[in-house]
């Protein structure tokens, strides 16, 4: 991306949020502060008109509280705001079985039996013949729930913005980006120096704290690894972030 400094749309702030992972407490102490930023922008004099908040996906596994998250997203919307909510690679492994796809052993190993106990199934029902833990899961899975997971989005655009799970693959346009890349890469995107395009905002992997950089912003800070969920908050030519532990 060249010329100025890049910026979202005018009259828009935009907060993006990183990995919850079933941290259904922090973010809903993130959410607080987003509003309350939103009361001291206003009190500033920010004439943004338009709120957009975007949820960078992996709201399930390892956590204590996947059910909980989903439920508060679904459900508690945050008011005014327009959301919208990304696909990440945790989030689809679970489609993946109640759809009967391969058995996804790598989710069984990255978490998964965190979110089975939110939904009251036995993890123990996981074997090399999955239809037990499937017909388990789809019996448990509350249809609001599974809605929600068939309409998350891989990537969205706010001005000089692009946001997705993982991040995307390098000399590869925004709008041709694989699916899988854009939930699943690391590298070669996060130690690329090359113009995207665009800025891409991203979870995915985990940082102390986050990483503001020339070509991309990552946002995963750890919350269900004891670090804090962090919110990423663009208004104008402005970056700045929001922290809740």
């Amino acid at each position: 991306m060249t010329g100025s400094a890049p910026c979202v749309p005018t009259g828009t702030r935009v907060y993006a949020i990183g990995d919850s992972h079933g941290c259904s407490a922090q973010l809903r102490a993130l959410h607080a502060a987003i509003l309350n930023d939103c009361q001291s922008a206003q009190e500033s004099g920010s004439r943004a008109e338009r709120l957009v908040v975007v949820y960078l996906g992996d709201y399930i596994d390892r956590g204590p509280d996947s059910r909980g998250v989903l439920d508060m997203l679904i459900d508690q919307a945050l008011p005014a705001f327009e959301p919208v909510f990304l696909m990440g690679n945790h989030d689809i492994m679970l489609l993946r079985l109640i759809d009967g796809g391969p058995a996804p052993y790598s989710w069984r190993l990255n978490g998964a039996e965190a979110t089975l106990a939110s939904y009251g199934v036995d993890p123990g029902l996981w074997s090399d013949d999955l239809t037990a833990l499937r017909d388990a899961v789809r019996a448990r899975l509350p249809a609001s729930h599974e809605r929600f997971l068939r309409s998350l989005r891989y990537s969205h655009v706010e001005g000089d913005y692009f946001f997705a799970h993982a991040g995307i693959r390098p000399g590869v346009p925004l709008h041709a980006q694989d699916e899988e890349d854009l939930l699943w890469i690391r590298e070669p995107f996060l130690d690329s120096t090359a113009d995207h395009g665009k800025v891409v905002v991203h979870g995915h992997t985990p940082v102390e704290m986050p990483e503001n950089r020339v070509t991309r912003i990552g946002i995963d800070t750890g919350a269900v690894y004891g670090g804090v969920l962090t919110a990423l908050v663009l208004e104008g030519h402005e970056r700045r972030f929001l922290y809740a532990g």
